[in-house]
């Protein structure tokens, strides 16, 4: 049950009163509305209902006034009085400003947050622009422009200049890892191999004109020593300067032989050139060797067939109907030859010898004295000429395992015999750069017998 609040002096004239008294006996003021003085707090302080009252004096709580000075009732504030911006940076319109607005004072009460609106108004795009296309609905060209590289691994993906595609970032084959290449009469491959991280080896194949009006078939295999330095440059600048020097000195009615010696010599001349670089270029590497290559090649013209090699590459005859004896054309210029041929070893306790394939000539720089071989042929039936690097006949050594390898249609179908070729080498293990050039040998009714 309340009581009714002890005052001493009338709140509202100030004047005394006394113990019970209801109303103010001079100017009658309801003494029951004044509030009950707030309890205080158990350390002396107001309570939560406001200020306490020192003695003898009552709580006064002021009256939030209606009006202003000039008694004009205050104008109420609306959200649409205030400037704003959309996400775009737009200023917001009449409509979407009052929306805002609603929003905001459609709140239950003073402690309860604005409702968030179901959907956000997007402002239009401005007259002429496109609106952005959509990343997740967008489908990709299916036909890239032309000239654009794709990858190999996921055949959607560009590939950036840096040899990676952009989608999967496959590290891209380079241009020397496999090459193919066929002429009407000679065709020829070269594959990285399983093991190399790059490929080493490069070949050249041509076709010439003879002052009579017949034509010679060119072939020139090199093999890039991988213990110098640049060896993939090394093979590549000898067989295009080989090849270069044949098909000129063929043209001019040159005698093959001769054109093969000549040959050799320029294209030790373009390998030599290359170890002419700056000492600064050799700074970090001062006892690396010179850039250097084997070389071997075939011409096949008018009947004849010549060989020309330095190194260690070779050449094999494959006759069509195998009736004749597969013959290696070749000498290599190895250890294992020297052994062999010095009689202190038989083929077979000599290329067992881990020193069997260390080369004695090539050509480079720091080659010994050069000494091009040539040899010069007339066989008696067709067949085909295997120019190939040793990545190929260390899978195929002795002359009847390569007549095993080479197919019975060689001779008509060159390009795929040299492929199935590099195939033998990689089924083997593929330990070494693979080159292989086949090129087919007409008949011609003469007698058989060598230059």
């Amino acid at each position: 049950m309340s009581q009714m609040p002890q005052l001493s002096a009338c709140p509202s004239c100030e004047e005394p009163l006394e113990s019970g008294d209801l109303f103010c006996g001079a100017c009658g003021f309801d003494l029951s509305a004044v509030p009950p003085r707030p309890a205080a707090s158990p350390n002396g302080s107001a309570g939560p209902a406001g200020p306490t009252a020192t003695d003898g004096e009552s709580a006064r709580w002021p009256v939030a006034p209606d009006v202003d000075s000039s008694d004009t009732p205050v104008p109420p504030h609306l959200p649409t009085d205030l400037a704003g911006t959309d996400s775009a940076g737009g200023e917001l319109s009449g409509a979407a400003a009052t929306a805002a607005g609603s929003a905001s004072g459609s709140a239950e009460g003073p402690d309860t947050p604005a409702a968030e609106p179901d959907e956000y108004p997007l402002p239009a795009p401005a007259p002429g622009t496109a609106a952005p296309a959509d990343p997740r609905t967008e489908t990709p060209d299916p036909t890239p422009a032309a000239g654009t590289e794709l990858c190999v691994a996921c055949r959607s993906g560009r590939v950036d200049p840096d040899g990676y595609c952009e989608n999967c970032g496959h590290a891209q084959p380079r241009e020397r890892d496999h090459v193919e290449q066929e002429l009407a009469a000679v065709a020829a491959v070269s594959d990285r191999g399983l093991r190399h991280h790059r490929n080493e080896d490069a070949f050249a194949i041509s076709e010439a004109a003879l002052p009579d009006g017949s034509s010679a078939v060119v072939a020139i295999v090199c093999d890039g020593v991988s213990s110098a330095t640049r060896p993939d440059e090394a093979s590549l600048a000898a067989s295009r300067a080989a090849d270069a020097s044949l098909l000129a000195a063929l043209e001019r009615g040159s005698h093959p032989q001769q054109a093969m010696h000549d040959a050799i010599l320029a294209a030790a001349d373009a390998v030599n050139a290359l170890a002419a670089e700056p000492a600064a270029a050799r700074e970090h590497s001062p006892h690396q060797n010179a850039p250097a290559c084997t070389l071997v090649g075939a011409v096949v013209a008018g009947g004849l067939l010549v060989v020309g090699w330095v190194g260690d590459s070779r050449a094999y005859w494959v006759p069509d109907d195998r009736g004749g004896p597969t013959v290696r054309l070749t000498e290599d210029d190895s250890w294992a030859a020297q052994m062999v041929a010095a009689g202190l070893m038989n083929e077979a306790e000599a290329y067992a010898d881990e020193r069997a394939h260390a080369i004695t000539g090539w050509l480079g720089a720091d080659a010994y004295e050069l000494e091009p071989h040539t040899a010069s042929f007339k066989p008696d039936r067709a067949g085909v000429v295997v120019v190939c690097t040793d990545g190929l006949w260390n899978y195929a050594e002795a002359v009847d395992e390569m007549a095993d390898a080479v197919p019975a249609d060689a001779a008509d179908r060159p390009l795929h015999s040299a492929q199935v070729l590099v195939g033998h080498a990689l089924d083997g293990g593929g330990h070494d750069n693979v080159t292989v050039a086949v090129v087919p040998f007409p008949f011609v009714p003469q007698g058989a017998g060598s230059a």
